[in-house]
């Protein structure tokens, strides 16, 4: 199986969950500008420890090789440094990530909301992000009894707290500033 994800074409993105190998398109330009925005927030205070608590490993697109999936590979992904004191030089991450982000499209939304999800409650990840490009909102979800709790929905147009990077407020009206509106919201 591991031969058929190196034979996909550069313009293939993909993940092998459970021996089973899905497959999308690469990012289109809001998805991409919308994951840097969001690792631009929260990168200085949380991994840096610029103007925040610090203690956070915080990548894009990083690869994670779990039990169950030969990788993964969330849109971003953070983990405490007490539980991972070093990224790894060469290889992919083998330590769960504490927090994910996943950021919804059209070709991606039904395989986040349902194989990713799950795959992530299953193997014991904390939190759980998901930002929706079509109506511009971010879910965020904590992991108890190893099922999803929603702790809140927020909107692009206010900053909010939210877990696991709740020590500071997220400015997402910033993270959505370069994102352009769906055709249906532009002014006519």
């Amino acid at each position: 199986m591991t031969a058929g994800v190196e034979a996909l074409p550069p313009s293939c993105r993909a993940e092998l969950i459970d021996g089973e190998l899905y497959t999308f398109p690469r990012p289109d330009a809001a998805h991409s500008e919308i994951q840097s925005a969001l690792a631009e927030e929260l990168r200085p205070p949380f991994y840096r420890g610029f103007g925040g608590p610090g203690g956070w490993w915080i990548l894009v697109e990083p690869a994670v090789t779990i039990a169950g999936a030969h990788e993964v590979s969330p849109d971003l992904a953070a983990w405490r440094k007490d539980r991972l004191s070093s990224l790894p030089r060469t290889g992919h991450i083998d330590v769960v990530p504490d927090w994910v982000c996943e950021i919804h499209s059209p070709s991606t939304r039904v395989y986040d909301l349902s194989v990713k999800r799950s795959f992530y409650a299953r193997i014991g990840v904390k939190h759980c992000w998901y930002l929706d490009l079509e109506t511009r909102l971010l879910t965020a979800s904590r992991l108890e009894g190893g099922s999803w709790v929603e702790v809140g929905s927020f909107g692009a147009d206010q900053p909010a707290l939210v877990e696991p990077f709740d020590a500071l407020e997220t400015d997402l009206p910033e993270c959505w500033s370069g994102v352009p509106p769906e055709p249906s919201e532009e002014l006519t």
